[in-house]
């Protein structure tokens, strides 16, 4: 059985399952194993490239993009962070496409170019992304982890949303709602528009479900780094299968709430986070303001210091780092290849597809 959607039509891929963007991480392996696989590689917004340790980040996209397509011939994207905090994301974006024009694998090749943590209208504002839609068959989603962040990236004009719930590891939306419910809303408000779902799914089962809600296809994240081609050290892979979706705990992050696996570092935000409704709404008032007062100066030192505590989980310090991982953990039991990860989830979405079936008379 092939299982064929509007996602797998849309970029001419074998299989609806995408990696999810992991930055700071780098995920350049990660992103040609999983296309190579016949799934949709992304590669992260990282100031890390594969043949230094850290860069520029103009630089490590190019570096990367190039690596990549180098090593594939399947179809593949990349992802950029959209927030004002990022001080390089439109030279970012420029330089992205005018790098992808002008090499002709990648404009056959780089075809899913995914926006996050801010505005869905940066990239499609771009001039320069504007002639390189025009030119070739890149499509342009957004990560929408709220109804009405959904509505915003329909407006903007995006091809498709990447629908993620507040089960995901990382940045989610204040809202809190869970993929179930966030994927049946947009799906009743927007159900023409291309979906992934993320947040959340491991399993084939999931995958059969999200496919029943109206997704095109699913991304994973938390799957993918405990699989044998993610660039993840073996420390942080290794958290993995024997943790239960309870490990995880949210928190305040640069960007908004962000999940996290429960070890020092975030069991120390967490109990700063205040909990009454009113302390909430003060608290958020005050970080708005504090955001909106920084010069790009304060900006940059605020996200050195978070990368530090990144990079720290990167190298494989699981107590004093950032571990970014999703309550998807609770299904995963092993340490996989990503080509063994996604026949698993195929095999196993055409089993809970045709038992669903069976039901309908």
């Amino acid at each position: 059985m092939t299982i064929k959607t509007n996602i797998t039509e849309m970029f001419g891929i074998k299989y609806p399952i995408a990696s999810a963007p992991m930055g700071p991480y780098r995920t350049t392996e990660l992103a040609i194993a999983v296309t190579e696989a016949g799934g949709l590689g992304t590669l992260s917004h990282s100031e890390r490239s594969m043949d230094c340790e850290e860069v520029d980040s103009i630089v490590a996209m190019k570096k990367n993009l190039d690596y990549v397509v180098e090593h594939t011939d399947g179809i593949f994207g990349f992802n950029i962070r959209t927030s004002r905090l990022e001080l390089d994301c439109d030279k970012l974006i420029s330089e992205t496409s005018k790098h992808i024009m002008g090499n002709p694998k990648l404009r056959e090749q780089c075809l899913y170019a995914l926006t996050s943590a801010g505005s869905a209208a940066r990239m499609p504002k771009n001039k320069d992304f504007q002639k390189l839609r025009e030119k070739t068959q890149i499509k342009h989603f957004h990560v929408a982890p709220a109804l009405w962040l959904a509505d915003k990236c329909v407006a903007a004009g995006c091809d498709g949303l990447v629908v993620t719930g507040f089960e995901g590891g990382g940045h989610q939306a204040y809202e809190k709602v869970q993929g179930l419910v966030l994927l049946q809303q947009v799906q009743q408000k927007h159900p023409d528009i291309p979906k992934i779902a993320c947040g959340g799914f491991a399993t084939g089962a999931g995958m059969a479900a999200a496919l029943a809600l109206g997704a095109g296809g699913i991304a994973m994240g938390s799957r993918f780094i405990a699989s044998k081609d993610s660039e993840f050290h073996s420390n942080y892979k290794n958290v993995v299968p024997p943790a239960k979706a309870s490990d995880t705990i949210v928190t305040t992050g640069t960007f908004g709430t962000i999940r996290l696996w429960k070890n020092k570092v975030s069991l120390y935000w967490a109990s700063r986070v205040v909990k009454s409704k009113e302390e909430k709404i003060a608290q958020e008032k005050v970080y708005q303001e504090h955001q909106a007062s920084l010069t790009k100066e304060e900006i940059a030192e605020e996200l050195r210091r978070k990368k530090d505590a990144d990079l720290a989980a990167y190298r494989g310090d699981m107590e004093n780092g950032g571990v970014l991982l999703g309550q998807s953990i609770g299904v995963i039991n092993q340490i996989s290849s990503a080509s063994d990860i996604i026949e698993t989830i195929l095999n196993d979405a055409e089993k809970a597809l045709k038992k669903a079936i069976t039901f309908v008379e």
